[in-house]
This record gives C-alpha cells, structure tokens and sequence, in this order.
C-alpha cells in the first residue's frame, strides 16, 4: 500500500452546512501543484428535489482570486459541464446517490480540473424555494506537489 497522505492536500471551497440559498465558494489557490479534483458531499435531502428545485454546482477558476469565470468542457476531466460551469445538477434523479440524487443516503460526486488558472472554487446556484434544505460541502483536493513542502499536513492526535 502507497502512502496519498504525503502526496495531496484538501482545502473547504463550500464549507458543509445545510443550505437553502445560493452561494460561492472560497477561492483554492493551485500554485505549487500539477492536478486538482473538485469533491462535492451532499447529505440527506432536506426538500424533495426535483426540476422545479435543485441545486446546481459549478465550478469556476481565476488568475487573482478576485475575477472568477465558469470553467468550460476543456477545463475539466471525467465529467461534463454545461452552460455557466455547470457540471451537477441535484435534482433527485437516478438512482439513490447517482445522477443527482442523494436522496436519504446522501452521496458523493467528483470532477477533476486541468484547466490553467491558479485559482478554483465551487459555486451554487439554486433553482426553486428550499424550505429545509440540504447539507451540502464542497472540496479541493490538490495533488502532485511540485515540492515535497507543499503537501505538509498538519495531524490531529486524539
């Protein structure tokens, strides 16, 4: 078994709340490393999704941080993202945690980045009125440190 521990490190974009309303991630800075895979983990919906309300998450990168523009098909891999850097839509289709739908087990979706800006960060946007609402984070996992360094994790002994 290879160590990942020492070879990536995970930063919050959407930190985990339940949400109701649109929001915009924190901008991940990329400097210093070769790859980057976005990670959303949704929870139980809270409201029934459907077409008429959803979640849409997109992923959007800048050069400084402050200028952030969506991220179109050739900015990312193993995944397809659509018109205003769309790539997920929850919206309770598919199977229980596939295709949209976390359902009451939650689920996990991904998509990797290869886009050439500095910056990344993840965006949603909702369609509908989300009474309850649903838990809902989002992650940048950064891989392929181009110094050792970089991928220093701080650990956590219990």
């Amino acid at each position: 078994m290879k160590d990942l521990s020492n070879n990536l490190t995970i930063a919050n974009s959407l930190i985990n709340a339940v949400k109701t309303a649109a929001a915009n991630g924190t901008g991940v800075d990329l400097q210093g490393y070769e790859s980057a895979l976005a990670v959303v983990s949704v929870g139980a919906e809270g409201d029934t999704l459907a077409a008429n309300l959803n979640f849409q998450i997109s992923l959007e990168h800048s050069d400084d941080d402050s200028t952030y523009t969506d991220c179109v098909q050739a900015d990312i891999v193993d995944g397809t993202i659509a018109a205003n850097g769309i790539w997920l839509i929850l919206d309770g289709t598919g199977t229980a945690g596939v295709g949209g739908n976390p359902h009451t087990s939650g689920g996990t979706w991904q998509v990797g980045y290869v886009g050439g800006k500095r910056y990344v960060r993840l965006v949603i946007a909702k369609t509908g009125t989300h009474s309850t609402g649903t838990s809902i984070s989002g992650l940048i996992v950064r891989g392929d440190a181009r110094h050792s360094t970089d991928n220093d994790n701080v650990i956590h002994n219990v």
